[in-house]
């Protein structure tokens, strides 16, 4: 229970202020800032809960664990169950926060969610959509495997992770909001409806594949340094 509130706890910081700095502060901060604030909830959950959960607050993460051979099949669901969870109350309470503003509706400026197409940011194809979410969870479930593997650095792998993380969103803003996490994305689509929940399909399906991809790759050894 303690590794399932760590998770929860961790999800809904993710989704709270990553989304948030989206939602409350977008005009402000512009898309960098928005990657930071991403990227630092990651940095400050990975050192705050790190040595409770191993911080995946994410379920693509714990998949790509599972398929790793890191990971038993039950605490995958059981990790999954909480990031879910810590993902809605995220969205509930920045509801809660954004609704305080005059200015502020959301059917118009939403949650953060995350989409593709005709009236979403660059309104990308469902192909550049797809493509974007396979290639950039695969590279960052690499990451965190590879930080997180025996012998490497501890101390750094947080940062490491956040950095990543910062660097995906920089990128792909445009195209999907980035999700690389099925969590962060059913949250806000769950509190706003509607084209969120119904393209939702996308964001479950794309992290999985990438981080099954990165899984596969560690559990052959494919990522791991030569004996000699």
């Amino acid at each position: 229970m303690t590794k399932l509130f760590a998770e929860f706890i961790g999800t809904f910081t993710l989704v709270l202020f990553g989304c948030g700095a989206a939602v409350l502060a977008g005009d402000q901060v512009g898309q960098l800032g928005i990657a930071f604030a991403f990227g630092l909830a990651i940095v400050a959950m990975a050192y705050g809960i790190g040595r409770v959960s191993g911080c995946h607050i994410n379920p693509a993460v714990s998949f790509g664990a599972f398929v790793a051979g890191r990971m038993g099949i039950k605490d995958m669901a059981l990790y999954w169950g909480a990031q879910v969870g810590g993902a809605v109350i995220g969205a509930w309470f920045l509801y809660l926060i954004a609704s305080g503003s005059p200015g502020y509706d959301i059917a118009t400026n939403g949650l953060g969610q995350n989409g593709w197409g005709s009236g979403y940011l660059g309104e990308y194809s469902l192909v550049s959509a797809l493509i974007f979410e396979i290639v950039a969870t695969f590279i960052f479930v690499v990451v965190i495997l590879g930080v997180t593997s025996e012998g490497e650095p501890a101390g750094f792998a947080g940062l490491a992770i956040g950095l990543t993380l910062v660097m995906i969103h920089i990128v792909g803003i445009q195209v999907t909001g980035v999700s690389v996490n099925p969590a962060r994305s059913f949250g806000p689509a769950f509190i706003v409806g509607g084209q969120a929940l119904s393209q939702m399909w996308l964001f479950i399906v794309a992290p999985m594949i990438g981080a099954a991809a990165a899984g596969l790759l560690f559990k052959m050894k494919q990522l791991e340094p030569s004996a000699g």
